[in-house]
């Protein structure tokens, strides 16, 4: 059903590779999404994609500074005590995020700067990037000219790149004591596509909808990406996932299970997925004087 209009979809869809590293050493790879909605370097994504990049930057800074006075303690018998201390101004643990890079997969030759706009209230920013010679994503999203038309029971479908496949990273484990991206290993991961029905519609003031459940989860890696019918038009963006308890609790169920007996407890959830609207997204790219475009 989706088969078309997900390699439609694809042309405009990109993912945001994040890769994290903790003070115990652990490098953690990680993803987002963002589509393009027009042809100038414009793009959306979630609210909460934007605040983790911009706040990758403090992040970098902090441990610039800790690197710097780490490198002014004498390696006398006090360096662990002084390090500890150290450690402990700057409240690192090895579970503490210490380093994190991000990489704009597929879109440009090269940026200089980007620039974001987020919304008030709403799960949702634009990137507006800037000092690009050439793009690398070939179309843009087409808009769902009249959000009213969506209604309970449409089938839907949502794709990003969740479940990060990609490993072109690593510590460099000098003197300069950071993590970079490589040109071996897989600098990919495949999109994922998952689609769903609509169940609900969110509203923050009565008869103004501002978000869209799907029957299915949005899944991590998803967020930023285009919600969009079988003719890739798109109704809104992944966002968030709620997570519905359903009431049907097992406690100490007797199962079988690899020839053993046990006992088992559950508590179900249904897991549903939120978007924003398409009618909020085209009113803030419009707010922004930025030029999208609109299918029937």
């Amino acid at each position: 059903m989706f088969q078309s209009a997900i390699e439609k979809a694809s042309n405009f869809t990109k993912p945001i590779h994040t890769i994290t590293r903790t003070y115990g050493g652990l490098i953690i790879p990680g993803a987002g999404t963002l589509f393009f909605v027009n042809d100038n370097g414009v793009a959306i994504t979630c609210k909460h994609v934007v605040d983790s990049i911009v706040n990758s930057e403090t992040i970098n800074a902090n441990f610039e500074k800790f690197k710097v006075e780490r490198k002014r303690l004498l390696n006398d018998n006090k360096y662990k005590n002084n390090l500890l201390g150290l450690e402990t101004k700057y409240k690192y643990n090895k579970d503490v995020a210490i380093q994190q890079k991000n990489s704009f997969v597929n879109c440009f030759d090269t940026i200089s700067e980007f620039v974001c706009h987020v919304h008030p209230t709403l799960d949702l920013a634009i990137i507006e990037f800037k000092g690009f010679n050439k793009i690398m994503y070939s179309s843009h999203a087409s808009f769902l000219r009249d959000g009213s038309k969506i209604k309970q029971g449409k089938s839907l479908c949502r794709l990003g790149f969740p479940f990060p496949e990609f490993n072109n990273f690593k510590h460099n484990n000098t003197e300069v004591d950071d993590i970079e991206w490589t040109t071996t290993g897989n600098s990919s991961s495949p999109s994922f596509p998952i689609d769903g029905i609509v169940t609900r519609f969110i509203a923050n003031t009565p008869n103004h909808i501002v978000g869209i459940e799907l029957s299915t989860p949005g899944l991590r890696g998803q967020s930023g990406g285009p919600l969009f019918d079988s003719n890739g038009t798109v109704y809104g963006m992944q966002s968030a996932t709620r997570h519905l308890h359903l009431g049907f609790e097992i406690k100490d169920q007797e199962v079988v299970m690899d020839t053993k007996r046990m006992k088992v407890s559950n508590s179900a959830f249904l897991h549903v997925g939120i978007c924003v609207h398409v009618d909020q997204i085209k009113s803030f790219l419009a707010e922004k004087n930025i030029a999208f475009s609109e299918a029937d």
